[in-house]
């Protein structure tokens, strides 16, 4: 299904079950695709489940918005715009958000812009700050070429993307940094600013992002509780779907009365 958001840039969407609802953000190289083991587990938990593409991902990559948006300051603003418009579309007053790593920063990001909208907040494998630029750490990371990724990396991205789009995605998703942005990354002041109950899940062994960016993060949010999953990588989701979506049901059921007693920053 697809709304049309202000900028007339049709937004790709889906939705399943009945209850409180969840929004589910996808991860810098993903799309809605990547939650198919998490959403029914969800569903069958018995919450509505919201799924969306950002603008330049899956099914929303129309137009030249992505090459031309994406590495700019505004990118990071423009993704809370769409998330808050779609809500206001299919009718949410108020919802849990669930962000896997870059979608994190997004769930960060609109929890700390519309305090009263947000119920709780799920962060995994997202990163708390950088110590270089976003640019010298994909160098780092990633393969400068669509052709020199893993086979099964270019799979998924094709299966989420299309396969005639997904070489352009990750070139300008390599460049630009998506939500992380080109220079230095840090998510540290906002965090502050988000004061509704918010859980941190984080692998031990992420080929990204070391485990201590977790307790950092987690350091940093005034109602945040962490959690970290073991021998387990980066994309945990995927790696640990049961463990993954057992800890968000148990988060909920905690925090579900709005109770749970709000602690200093940094204890």
């Amino acid at each position: 299904m697809y709304f049309t958001d202000t900028k007339g840039r049709k937004i790709f969407y889906a939705m399943h079950g009945r209850g409180e609802p969840v929004v589910l953000l996808h991860h810098g190289f993903g799309s809605l695709v990547m939650w198919n083991e998490i959403y029914p587990r969800l569903v069958q938990a018995g919450f509505t489940v919201i799924l969306f593409d950002r603008p330049g991902y899956g099914g929303s990559a129309t137009g030249n918005f992505f090459a031309e948006f994406t590495g700019t300051e505004a990118f990071r603003a423009e993704n809370v715009n769409v998330l808050a418009e779609l809500t206001d579309f299919l009718g949410f007053d108020s919802f849990h958000l669930v962000g896997q790593c870059e979608g994190g920063v997004v769930a960060i990001d609109y929890a700390a812009r519309f305090p009263e909208r947000v119920k709780t907040v799920v962060t995994s494998s997202t990163l708390c700050y950088s110590r270089e630029t976003m640019e010298e750490f994909n160098r780092g990371k990633f393969p400068a070429s669509f052709s020199g990724l893993e086979p099964e990396m270019r799979g998924k991205l094709e299966k989420w993307h299309g396969a005639d789009y997904a070489e352009v995605f990750y070139r300008r998703i390599l460049r630009h940094g998506g939500a992380y942005g080109r220079g230095k990354f840090d998510l540290r002041p906002r965090l502050e600013e988000v004061l509704c109950p918010a859980l941190v899940l984080y692998p031990d062994r992420s080929s990204l992002f070391e485990v201590g960016q977790g307790v950092e993060f987690y350091r940093r949010l005034p109602a945040g509780e962490l959690a970290v999953l073991p021998k387990c990588g980066h994309n945990t989701y995927e790696l640990k779907p049961r463990e993954y979506v057992r800890q968000i049901l148990e988060f909920f059921t905690r925090n579900r009365a709005g109770a749970r007693p709000k602690r200093r920053v940094g204890g």
